[in-house]
């Protein structure tokens, strides 16, 4: 009885072209395809293709509007914030305006007046 012999490279490249010819043939064999079937599955992908470029660009809609709807927050939660600083802080005090000549001298006597007063002078 004969061993095993290993396929040479010859071999295997006169496997490899029958089976390729096999699948040509096999191929071949079918039916053509009708003109209407090709352009209905044409029809078909470009359905496809657009619903999900619809589907794209409503993600992305959705996407741009989140977005915005989180910036109007933080703006919004940012001036809420700012007004309740603004209400929290006291009004400012009104400077008063710097005395006369005469408001300061009727001061600086008046002063003089009390301290001879309470050392018991007249």
């Amino acid at each position: 009885m004969a061993g095993y012999k290993e396929p040479g490279f010859q071999d295997r490249v006169a496997l490899a072209a029958k089976a390729r010819e096999a699948a040509l043939a096999k191929l071949k064999a079918k039916a053509p395809l009708d003109p209407a079937v090709i352009a209905e599955r044409i029809a078909k992908a470009q359905e496809r293709e657009a619903a999900q470029a619809d589907r794209a660009a409503q993600k992305l809609e959705e996407k741009r509007l989140a977005a915005e709807a989180r910036a109007a927050a933080i703006e919004a939660e940012k001036e809420a914030a700012a007004e309740a600083a603004r209400l929290a802080e006291p009004p400012p005090k009104p400077k008063k305006p710097k005395p006369t000549e005469d408001e300061r001298k009727a001061e600086r006597d008046a002063k003089y007046l009390a301290r001879k007063a309470r050392k018991g002078r007249k």
